[in-house]
């Protein structure tokens, strides 16, 4: 049976309005005592140093995928000079920030809906609004902080560990000092060059966490709803991720020129 397209907007309409409601809930309990400092602590680390690993071996594989293609693809053109310059720009401009935030979507993103989504269905939540706690401010308003505060960070991390393995791939092919590397890389950097594209990555986080949020504290369906919620979460996360990586490049293009 074809939905009509009439039905189709709607629904995106009604969709993007709930969200909405619900981040203005979030923000109205985070921002107004008591605050749940020991369950933000708990976030940050279940958030930042269980994906470290993660997210550093992404890095590190990015980091040699572009090291070959780069050094293949100026050797071409005679430009092999500018490796160390192409493999930083495209690591901490480009590659790291996007990379960080997609793998981040699919663990935390999944752990966060399906978290959720099960204490939805078991009534957790509703008995957690029984005992005159906010869930907003207990559940969601922690999960969404700790993702926004510790984007920046893993994407450092994934940074480093991709100029480390780029740098490294091509020592074993051609001598190259780290010295030298780091050198070359970074020579005529400015700050507009490196520091927008990683801070970019908190709005990654604040997307990740409250689409996650947002579909483990709204399922319904029993066992069938958890699982449905966490593969919204990673899917729609990682795509208004993309669709929010195409907004910022152009606008950190336009205010840092």
């Amino acid at each position: 049976m074809q939905i009509p397209a009439s039905n189709l907007v709607g629904r995106f309409l009604e969709w993007f309005g709930n969200i909405g409601i619900f981040f203005a809930n979030v923000v109205r309990s985070g921002i107004t005592p008591p605050y749940e400092w020991r369950e933000l602590v708990r976030q940050l680390d279940e958030v930042g140093a269980k994906s470290l690993p993660l997210v550093a071996l992404a890095g590190a594989a990015v980091g040699v995928v572009i090291s070959l293609e780069a050094r293949y693809s100026l050797s071409r053109f005679g430009a092999k000079s500018l490796f160390p310059a192409t493999l930083v720009y495209s690591v901490i401009q480009v590659m790291g920030p996007i990379i960080t935030g997609l793998v981040v979507s699919g663990r935390v993103g999944a752990g966060i809906g399906a978290e959720l989504a099960s204490m939805k269905v078991t009534e957790q939540i509703d008995a957690i609004e029984a005992s005159a706690v906010n869930p907003y401010r207990l559940l969601a308003a922690p999960r969404i902080l700790a993702c926004i505060l510790m984007m920046p960070l893993l994407t450092v991390a994934a940074d480093a560990c991709g100029l480390l393995t780029g740098w490294v791939a091509q020592a074993m092919v051609e001598p190259l000092s780290f010295q030298q590397f780091i050198e070359s890389g970074f020579r005529g950097a400015t700050f507009n060059a490196f520091v927008p594209p990683t801070f970019k990555t908190a709005v990654y986080g604040l997307i990740i966490g409250l689409i996650a949020c947002f579909q483990g504290m709204r399922t319904t369906g029993g066992a069938e709803g958890v699982g449905r919620a966490a593969t919204n979460s990673v899917v729609l996360g990682s795509l208004f991720l993309i669709l929010a990586d195409v907004v910022l490049v152009k606008f950190i293009l336009v205010v840092f020129p």
